[in-house]
């Protein structure tokens, strides 16, 4: 078993723990204050409890003005999914699995709702840029899916499957080669999403500070406040690509063995 794994098991041994992971899975973007609330410990114990389940990848954080704010980070327990519970599963079914509902979810203070996914890719920047932008390439994890674009700003963009029918569409919002690519997204696969209004996908790409080979790729999802069964989907939806992602890059498979 590699180290990552190792922590992650390790993280998600501690009843408490467990107990800020549930609280992020309800509600994301909470501040250390609010998830003291629910633990009967000191501040610093959660904090030490936080250090640990971010040093294993299970939580993300981000710098809003003052405030310090926590995301759940779902790849690396659907990497563990994929790797001992099943290899593959059918792509729109996923949100059968989805622990809450985001119509179930109550807004955390005026905290703008978003959904991060990082997952470290043992690649360069370029490599990660081509994947998520080559034709050839997405249709081997973005759900058989492949994407078609003039690349550029304000330029449209959809993803299509492979009987040409449109599953995906939208506006490229901001295109920086390979570090960071904004793009809106409306989801007309499934006919409760096909109405709702475009939602936000965010790509960062960044070289790992500490490992050298490695590159960071962060997915942001927000701008869902009135889509949300497309928000349902892509909170089951994005740690999959990124699975299948990584499983391309660092394989040359795909997540179904292909």
């Amino acid at each position: 078993m590699c180290r990552l794994e190792n922590d992650i098991f390790k993280a998600l041994a501690d009843p408490s723990r467990r107990t800020l992971l549930d609280l992020l899975q309800e509600s994301d973007g909470r501040t250390l204050s609010e998830l003291c609330t629910h633990l009967d410990m000191s501040r610093f114990g959660v904090m030490k409890h936080l250090n640990l389940l971010e040093e294993a990848g299970l939580i993300m954080t981000r710098k809003v003005s003052r405030e310090k704010l926590h995301y759940l980070n779902p790849v690396p327990i659907r990497q563990i999914y994929e790797r001992w519970v099943s290899k593959y599963a059918e792509p729109w079914a996923l949100q059968l699995t989805a622990m809450k509902s985001e119509l179930e979810r109550e807004p955390v203070m005026e905290h703008k709702p978003r959904h991060i996914n990082r997952i470290a890719i043992r690649s360069t920047p370029e490599k990660v840029w081509q994947a998520l932008t080559d034709p050839s390439m997405t249709s081997k994890y973005w759900y058989n899916g492949f994407i078609r674009s003039e690349w550029g700003i304000d330029s449209p963009y959809e993803i299509l499957s492979p009987e040409g029918q449109v599953q995906a569409k939208g506006t490229i919002i901001a295109f920086d080669p390979p570090r960071r690519l904004v793009m809106s997204w409306q989801l007309l696969a499934l006919a409760e999403t096909a109405e709702e209004i475009p939602s936000c996908l965010t790509w960062e790409i960044e070289p790992h500070d500490e490992m050298e080979g490695v590159t960071l790729v962060t997915v942001t999802h927000d701008e869902f406040e009135l889509s949300p069964h497309t928000s349902r989907i892509l909170e089951g939806g994005l740690p999959v690509v990124l699975s299948g992602m990584k499983t391309l890059l660092e394989t040359g498979t795909s997540l179904s063995g292909g």
